[in-house]
């Protein structure tokens, strides 16, 4: 089964018409998603001047019988310790909620999908960035 991650930069992309973010999201069978990705985009929405518009298109979105949600988890947490040390050892930072979202990607062996070249730093996942 092809399945992704939707990291919370190609959502963004894939509402504003991304043609190959499009057609990557055509191609997978299920489309995951955690609570940081969700708090991210709810939170850019409440920064917006389009917040109605927003969430609506999101719950359309979410709609979708190909979406799924992720637990955030103590699993998580053991994975995201992993990331983050990685990153120190290699001088590399990267935003927090990122490496959350890494850590459950890699938990549950999902490709990111993203718009963020800095999961490209991350040895533990596969990412398809566009």
């Amino acid at each position: 089964m092809n399945q992704i991650l939707l990291d919370t930069s190609a959502y963004s992309n894939f509402m504003k018409g991304h043609l190959e973010i499009k057609l990557a999201l055509r191609e997978v069978d299920q489309i995951y998603l955690n609570p940081i990705i969700l708090g991210e985009l709810r939170a850019g929405f409440r920064k917006g001047h389009h917040r109605a518009k927003n969430e609506k298109e999101l719950l359309t979105f979410l709609t979708s019988p190909r979406i799924k949600f992720v637990a955030i988890d103590e699993d998580t947490a053991d994975r995201y310790a992993v990331i983050m040390n990685y990153l120190w050892k290699i001088g590399s930072p990267v935003p927090t909620n990122d490496i959350w979202i890494a850590a459950s990607a890699m938990q549950h062996g999902l490709r990111i999908l993203t718009s963020d070249a800095h999961f490209q730093k991350m040895s533990q996942v596969l990412v398809e960035y566009y």
